[in-house]
C-alpha cells in the first residue's frame, strides 16, 4: 500500500477529526463538575484518536504505523467506554450518544481496514503475522 503524502488525504483522520469535534461539543453537556474527570477524559481520549493516525502516518515503517493505528483503536473504545458511562450516569442522552457511537463504529471500521491493508502490504514481516496467531 503506498500512502497519500499527508495523513489529511485519509479518509480514517478525516472521520476522526469531525468525531473529536462532535465529542467537543456533546462533552459540553457534562455537569461543570465533571470537568476534570469525564470532560476532561473524553476529550482526550477523542482527540488521541485523529492524533495517533496523524502520528503513525509520519512513521517511517508500516508496522510503526500499524503500531499508532492500534493506539487511536484504543483510544476509540476509551472514548465510547467514557460516553457509555456518561449516559448511564444520566450526564447524556441516550439518542446524541447513540448517534456518536455509530460514528465510532465507522472509524473503528476503517482503522481496521487500514491496519489489515498494512499488514497485507508486508506479509513476509514477522511482527505483522505475530499479532494474529494466537
Amino acid at each position: 500500500m503506498s500512502r497519500p503524502k499527508s495523513y489529511r488525504d485519509l479518509i480514517v483522520w478525516q472521520k476522526a477529526m469531525v468525531l473529536a469535534r462532535q465529542v467537543y461539543g456533546l462533552s459540553e453537556q457534562l455537569p461543570s463538575r465533571e470537568a476534570y474527570g469525564l470532560i476532561a477524559q473524553v476529550r482526550r481520549a477523542a482527540v488521541s484518536v485523529a492524533s495517533n493516525i496523524a502520528e503513525g502516518h509520519g512513521r517511517l515503517t508500516d508496522t510503526q504505523f500499524r503500531h499508532f493505528l492500534g493506539n487511536a483503536r484504543g483510544s476509540l473504545n476509551e472514548m465510547q467506554t467514557q460516553l457509555e458511562l456518561a449516559t448511564d450516569l444520566n450526564y447524556l442522552k441516550r439518542e446524541a450518544v447513540h448517534q456518536i457511537m455509530d460514528q465510532c463504529s465507522e472509524v473503528a471500521r476503517l482503522l481496521n481496514g487500514l491496519i489489515a491493508s498494512l499488514r497485507h502490504a508486508n506479509p513476509a514481516n514477522p511482527a505483522s503475522t505475530a499479532s494474529t496467531a494466537k
